[in-house]
């Protein structure tokens, strides 16, 4: 029985309990005192019989609760299931949508696809799971271009919104980091497809300052650096990030030049010389293009070099570098 289902049982013992006594009462009102007692012991018998009814319901919000587990155990049991070999995963938001597309997803690949396939709906998350057994990492992705166009194209209004993986035999996920994956899915750039992979949810994820003065900018990296897993902090100016990384000791400052108070060089080499167990990995992400500028950052020890515009893909690999 459905979530659904359930409320609405509840909603009708409640309503058929009310109804059955109140009418039962209007015809008995002219009867004796011993028949208005035996009839008062009845309808308390159905009142309390309705009442255990009613306890013994789950409520709506545990069963959701339960029933997004259970799909994030179903996944993971599938991946065990699967054996040897390779498979994928992939999970699927539509913004734009009152109810998600699962029969479109399933409809599609029942007939398109060569390949076995499971499909499950997270409630808590709004996403579809896909588990693509056998599928290699870039099989999984094209499959994932021909859902998003395929949803774009018969789905009016549909943003999708995708993230996926492929995972050896010798790496499944945890349930949390299914459920972690779920979750990534709804923040995705409509306009990309995110590839997920197990190194962002480690124990203990990558701590990253990123440093900028402009608030747009600091907001779009933290919310995709949260996205893959990393612990993120941010500064405004160079005086502020010192402070910071002598407190949290990040291992990685994705940090622009043009900053107030201290900048450019100077900065770089004040984060080189602080008093830390580890000097964290230091890449540049700004406006200036000048070669000599870029030329002296790198041989003043800075790890990578980026500027803006830029492309956050490439930004994601440049970063994963740095730290593994």
């Amino acid at each position: 029985m459905g979530n659904h289902d359930t409320s609405e049982l509840v909603r009708g013992t409640k309503g058929k309990r009310s109804c059955l006594i109140r009418n039962c009462t209007e015809r008995c009102r002219s009867l004796g005192k011993i028949e208005w007692d035996e009839w008062q012991y009845s309808s308390n018998r159905i009142d309390n019989q309705w009442r255990r009814v009613e306890e013994n319901m789950p409520n709506t919000a545990t069963l959701q609760r339960e029933a997004a587990v259970n799909v994030y155990r179903s996944v993971e049991q599938g991946l065990k299931d699967t054996g040897a070999g390779t498979c994928g995963l992939m999970f699927i938001h539509c913004g734009g949508v009152q109810a998600q597309p699962e029969q479109q997803v399933r409809n599609y690949l029942e007939q398109t696809s060569e390949f076995a396939f499971q499909l499950w709906k997270d409630g808590a998350t709004q996403t579809l799971a896909v588990l693509l057994p056998g599928l290699t990492l870039n099989e999984v992705h094209y499959e994932g271009l021909r859902i998003k166009h395929e949803l774009q194209e018969t789905v009016p209004g549909a943003e999708p919104q995708i993230t996926l993986a492929s995972f050896k035999d010798s790496e499944r996920p945890s349930q949390a980091t299914i459920q972690h994956m779920a979750e990534s899915a709804k923040l995705v750039d409509p306009s990309e497809i995110h590839i997920y992979t197990l190194d962002k949810t480690a124990d203990e994820p990558g701590r990253i300052l990123i440093v900028d003065n402009d608030p747009t900018v600091r907001e779009f990296l933290q919310l995709r650096l949260k996205m893959q897993g990393y612990e993120t902090y941010e500064a405004v100016d160079g005086l502020a990030a010192l402070e910071l990384i002598e407190k949290v000791s990040p291992d990685l400052v994705l940090t622009e030049l043009n900053l107030y108070g201290i900048d450019g060089l100077p900065f770089i080499h004040h984060i080189q010389n602080l008093e830390v167990e580890q000097p964290p990995k230091i890449v540049v992400l700004t406006e200036q293009r000048v070669e000599q500028t870029i030329s002296q950052c790198f041989r003043s020890g800075v790890d990578d070099y980026m500027t803006k515009p830029f492309s956050p893909v490439e930004l994601d690999a440049r970063i994963r570098r740095c730290l593994h």
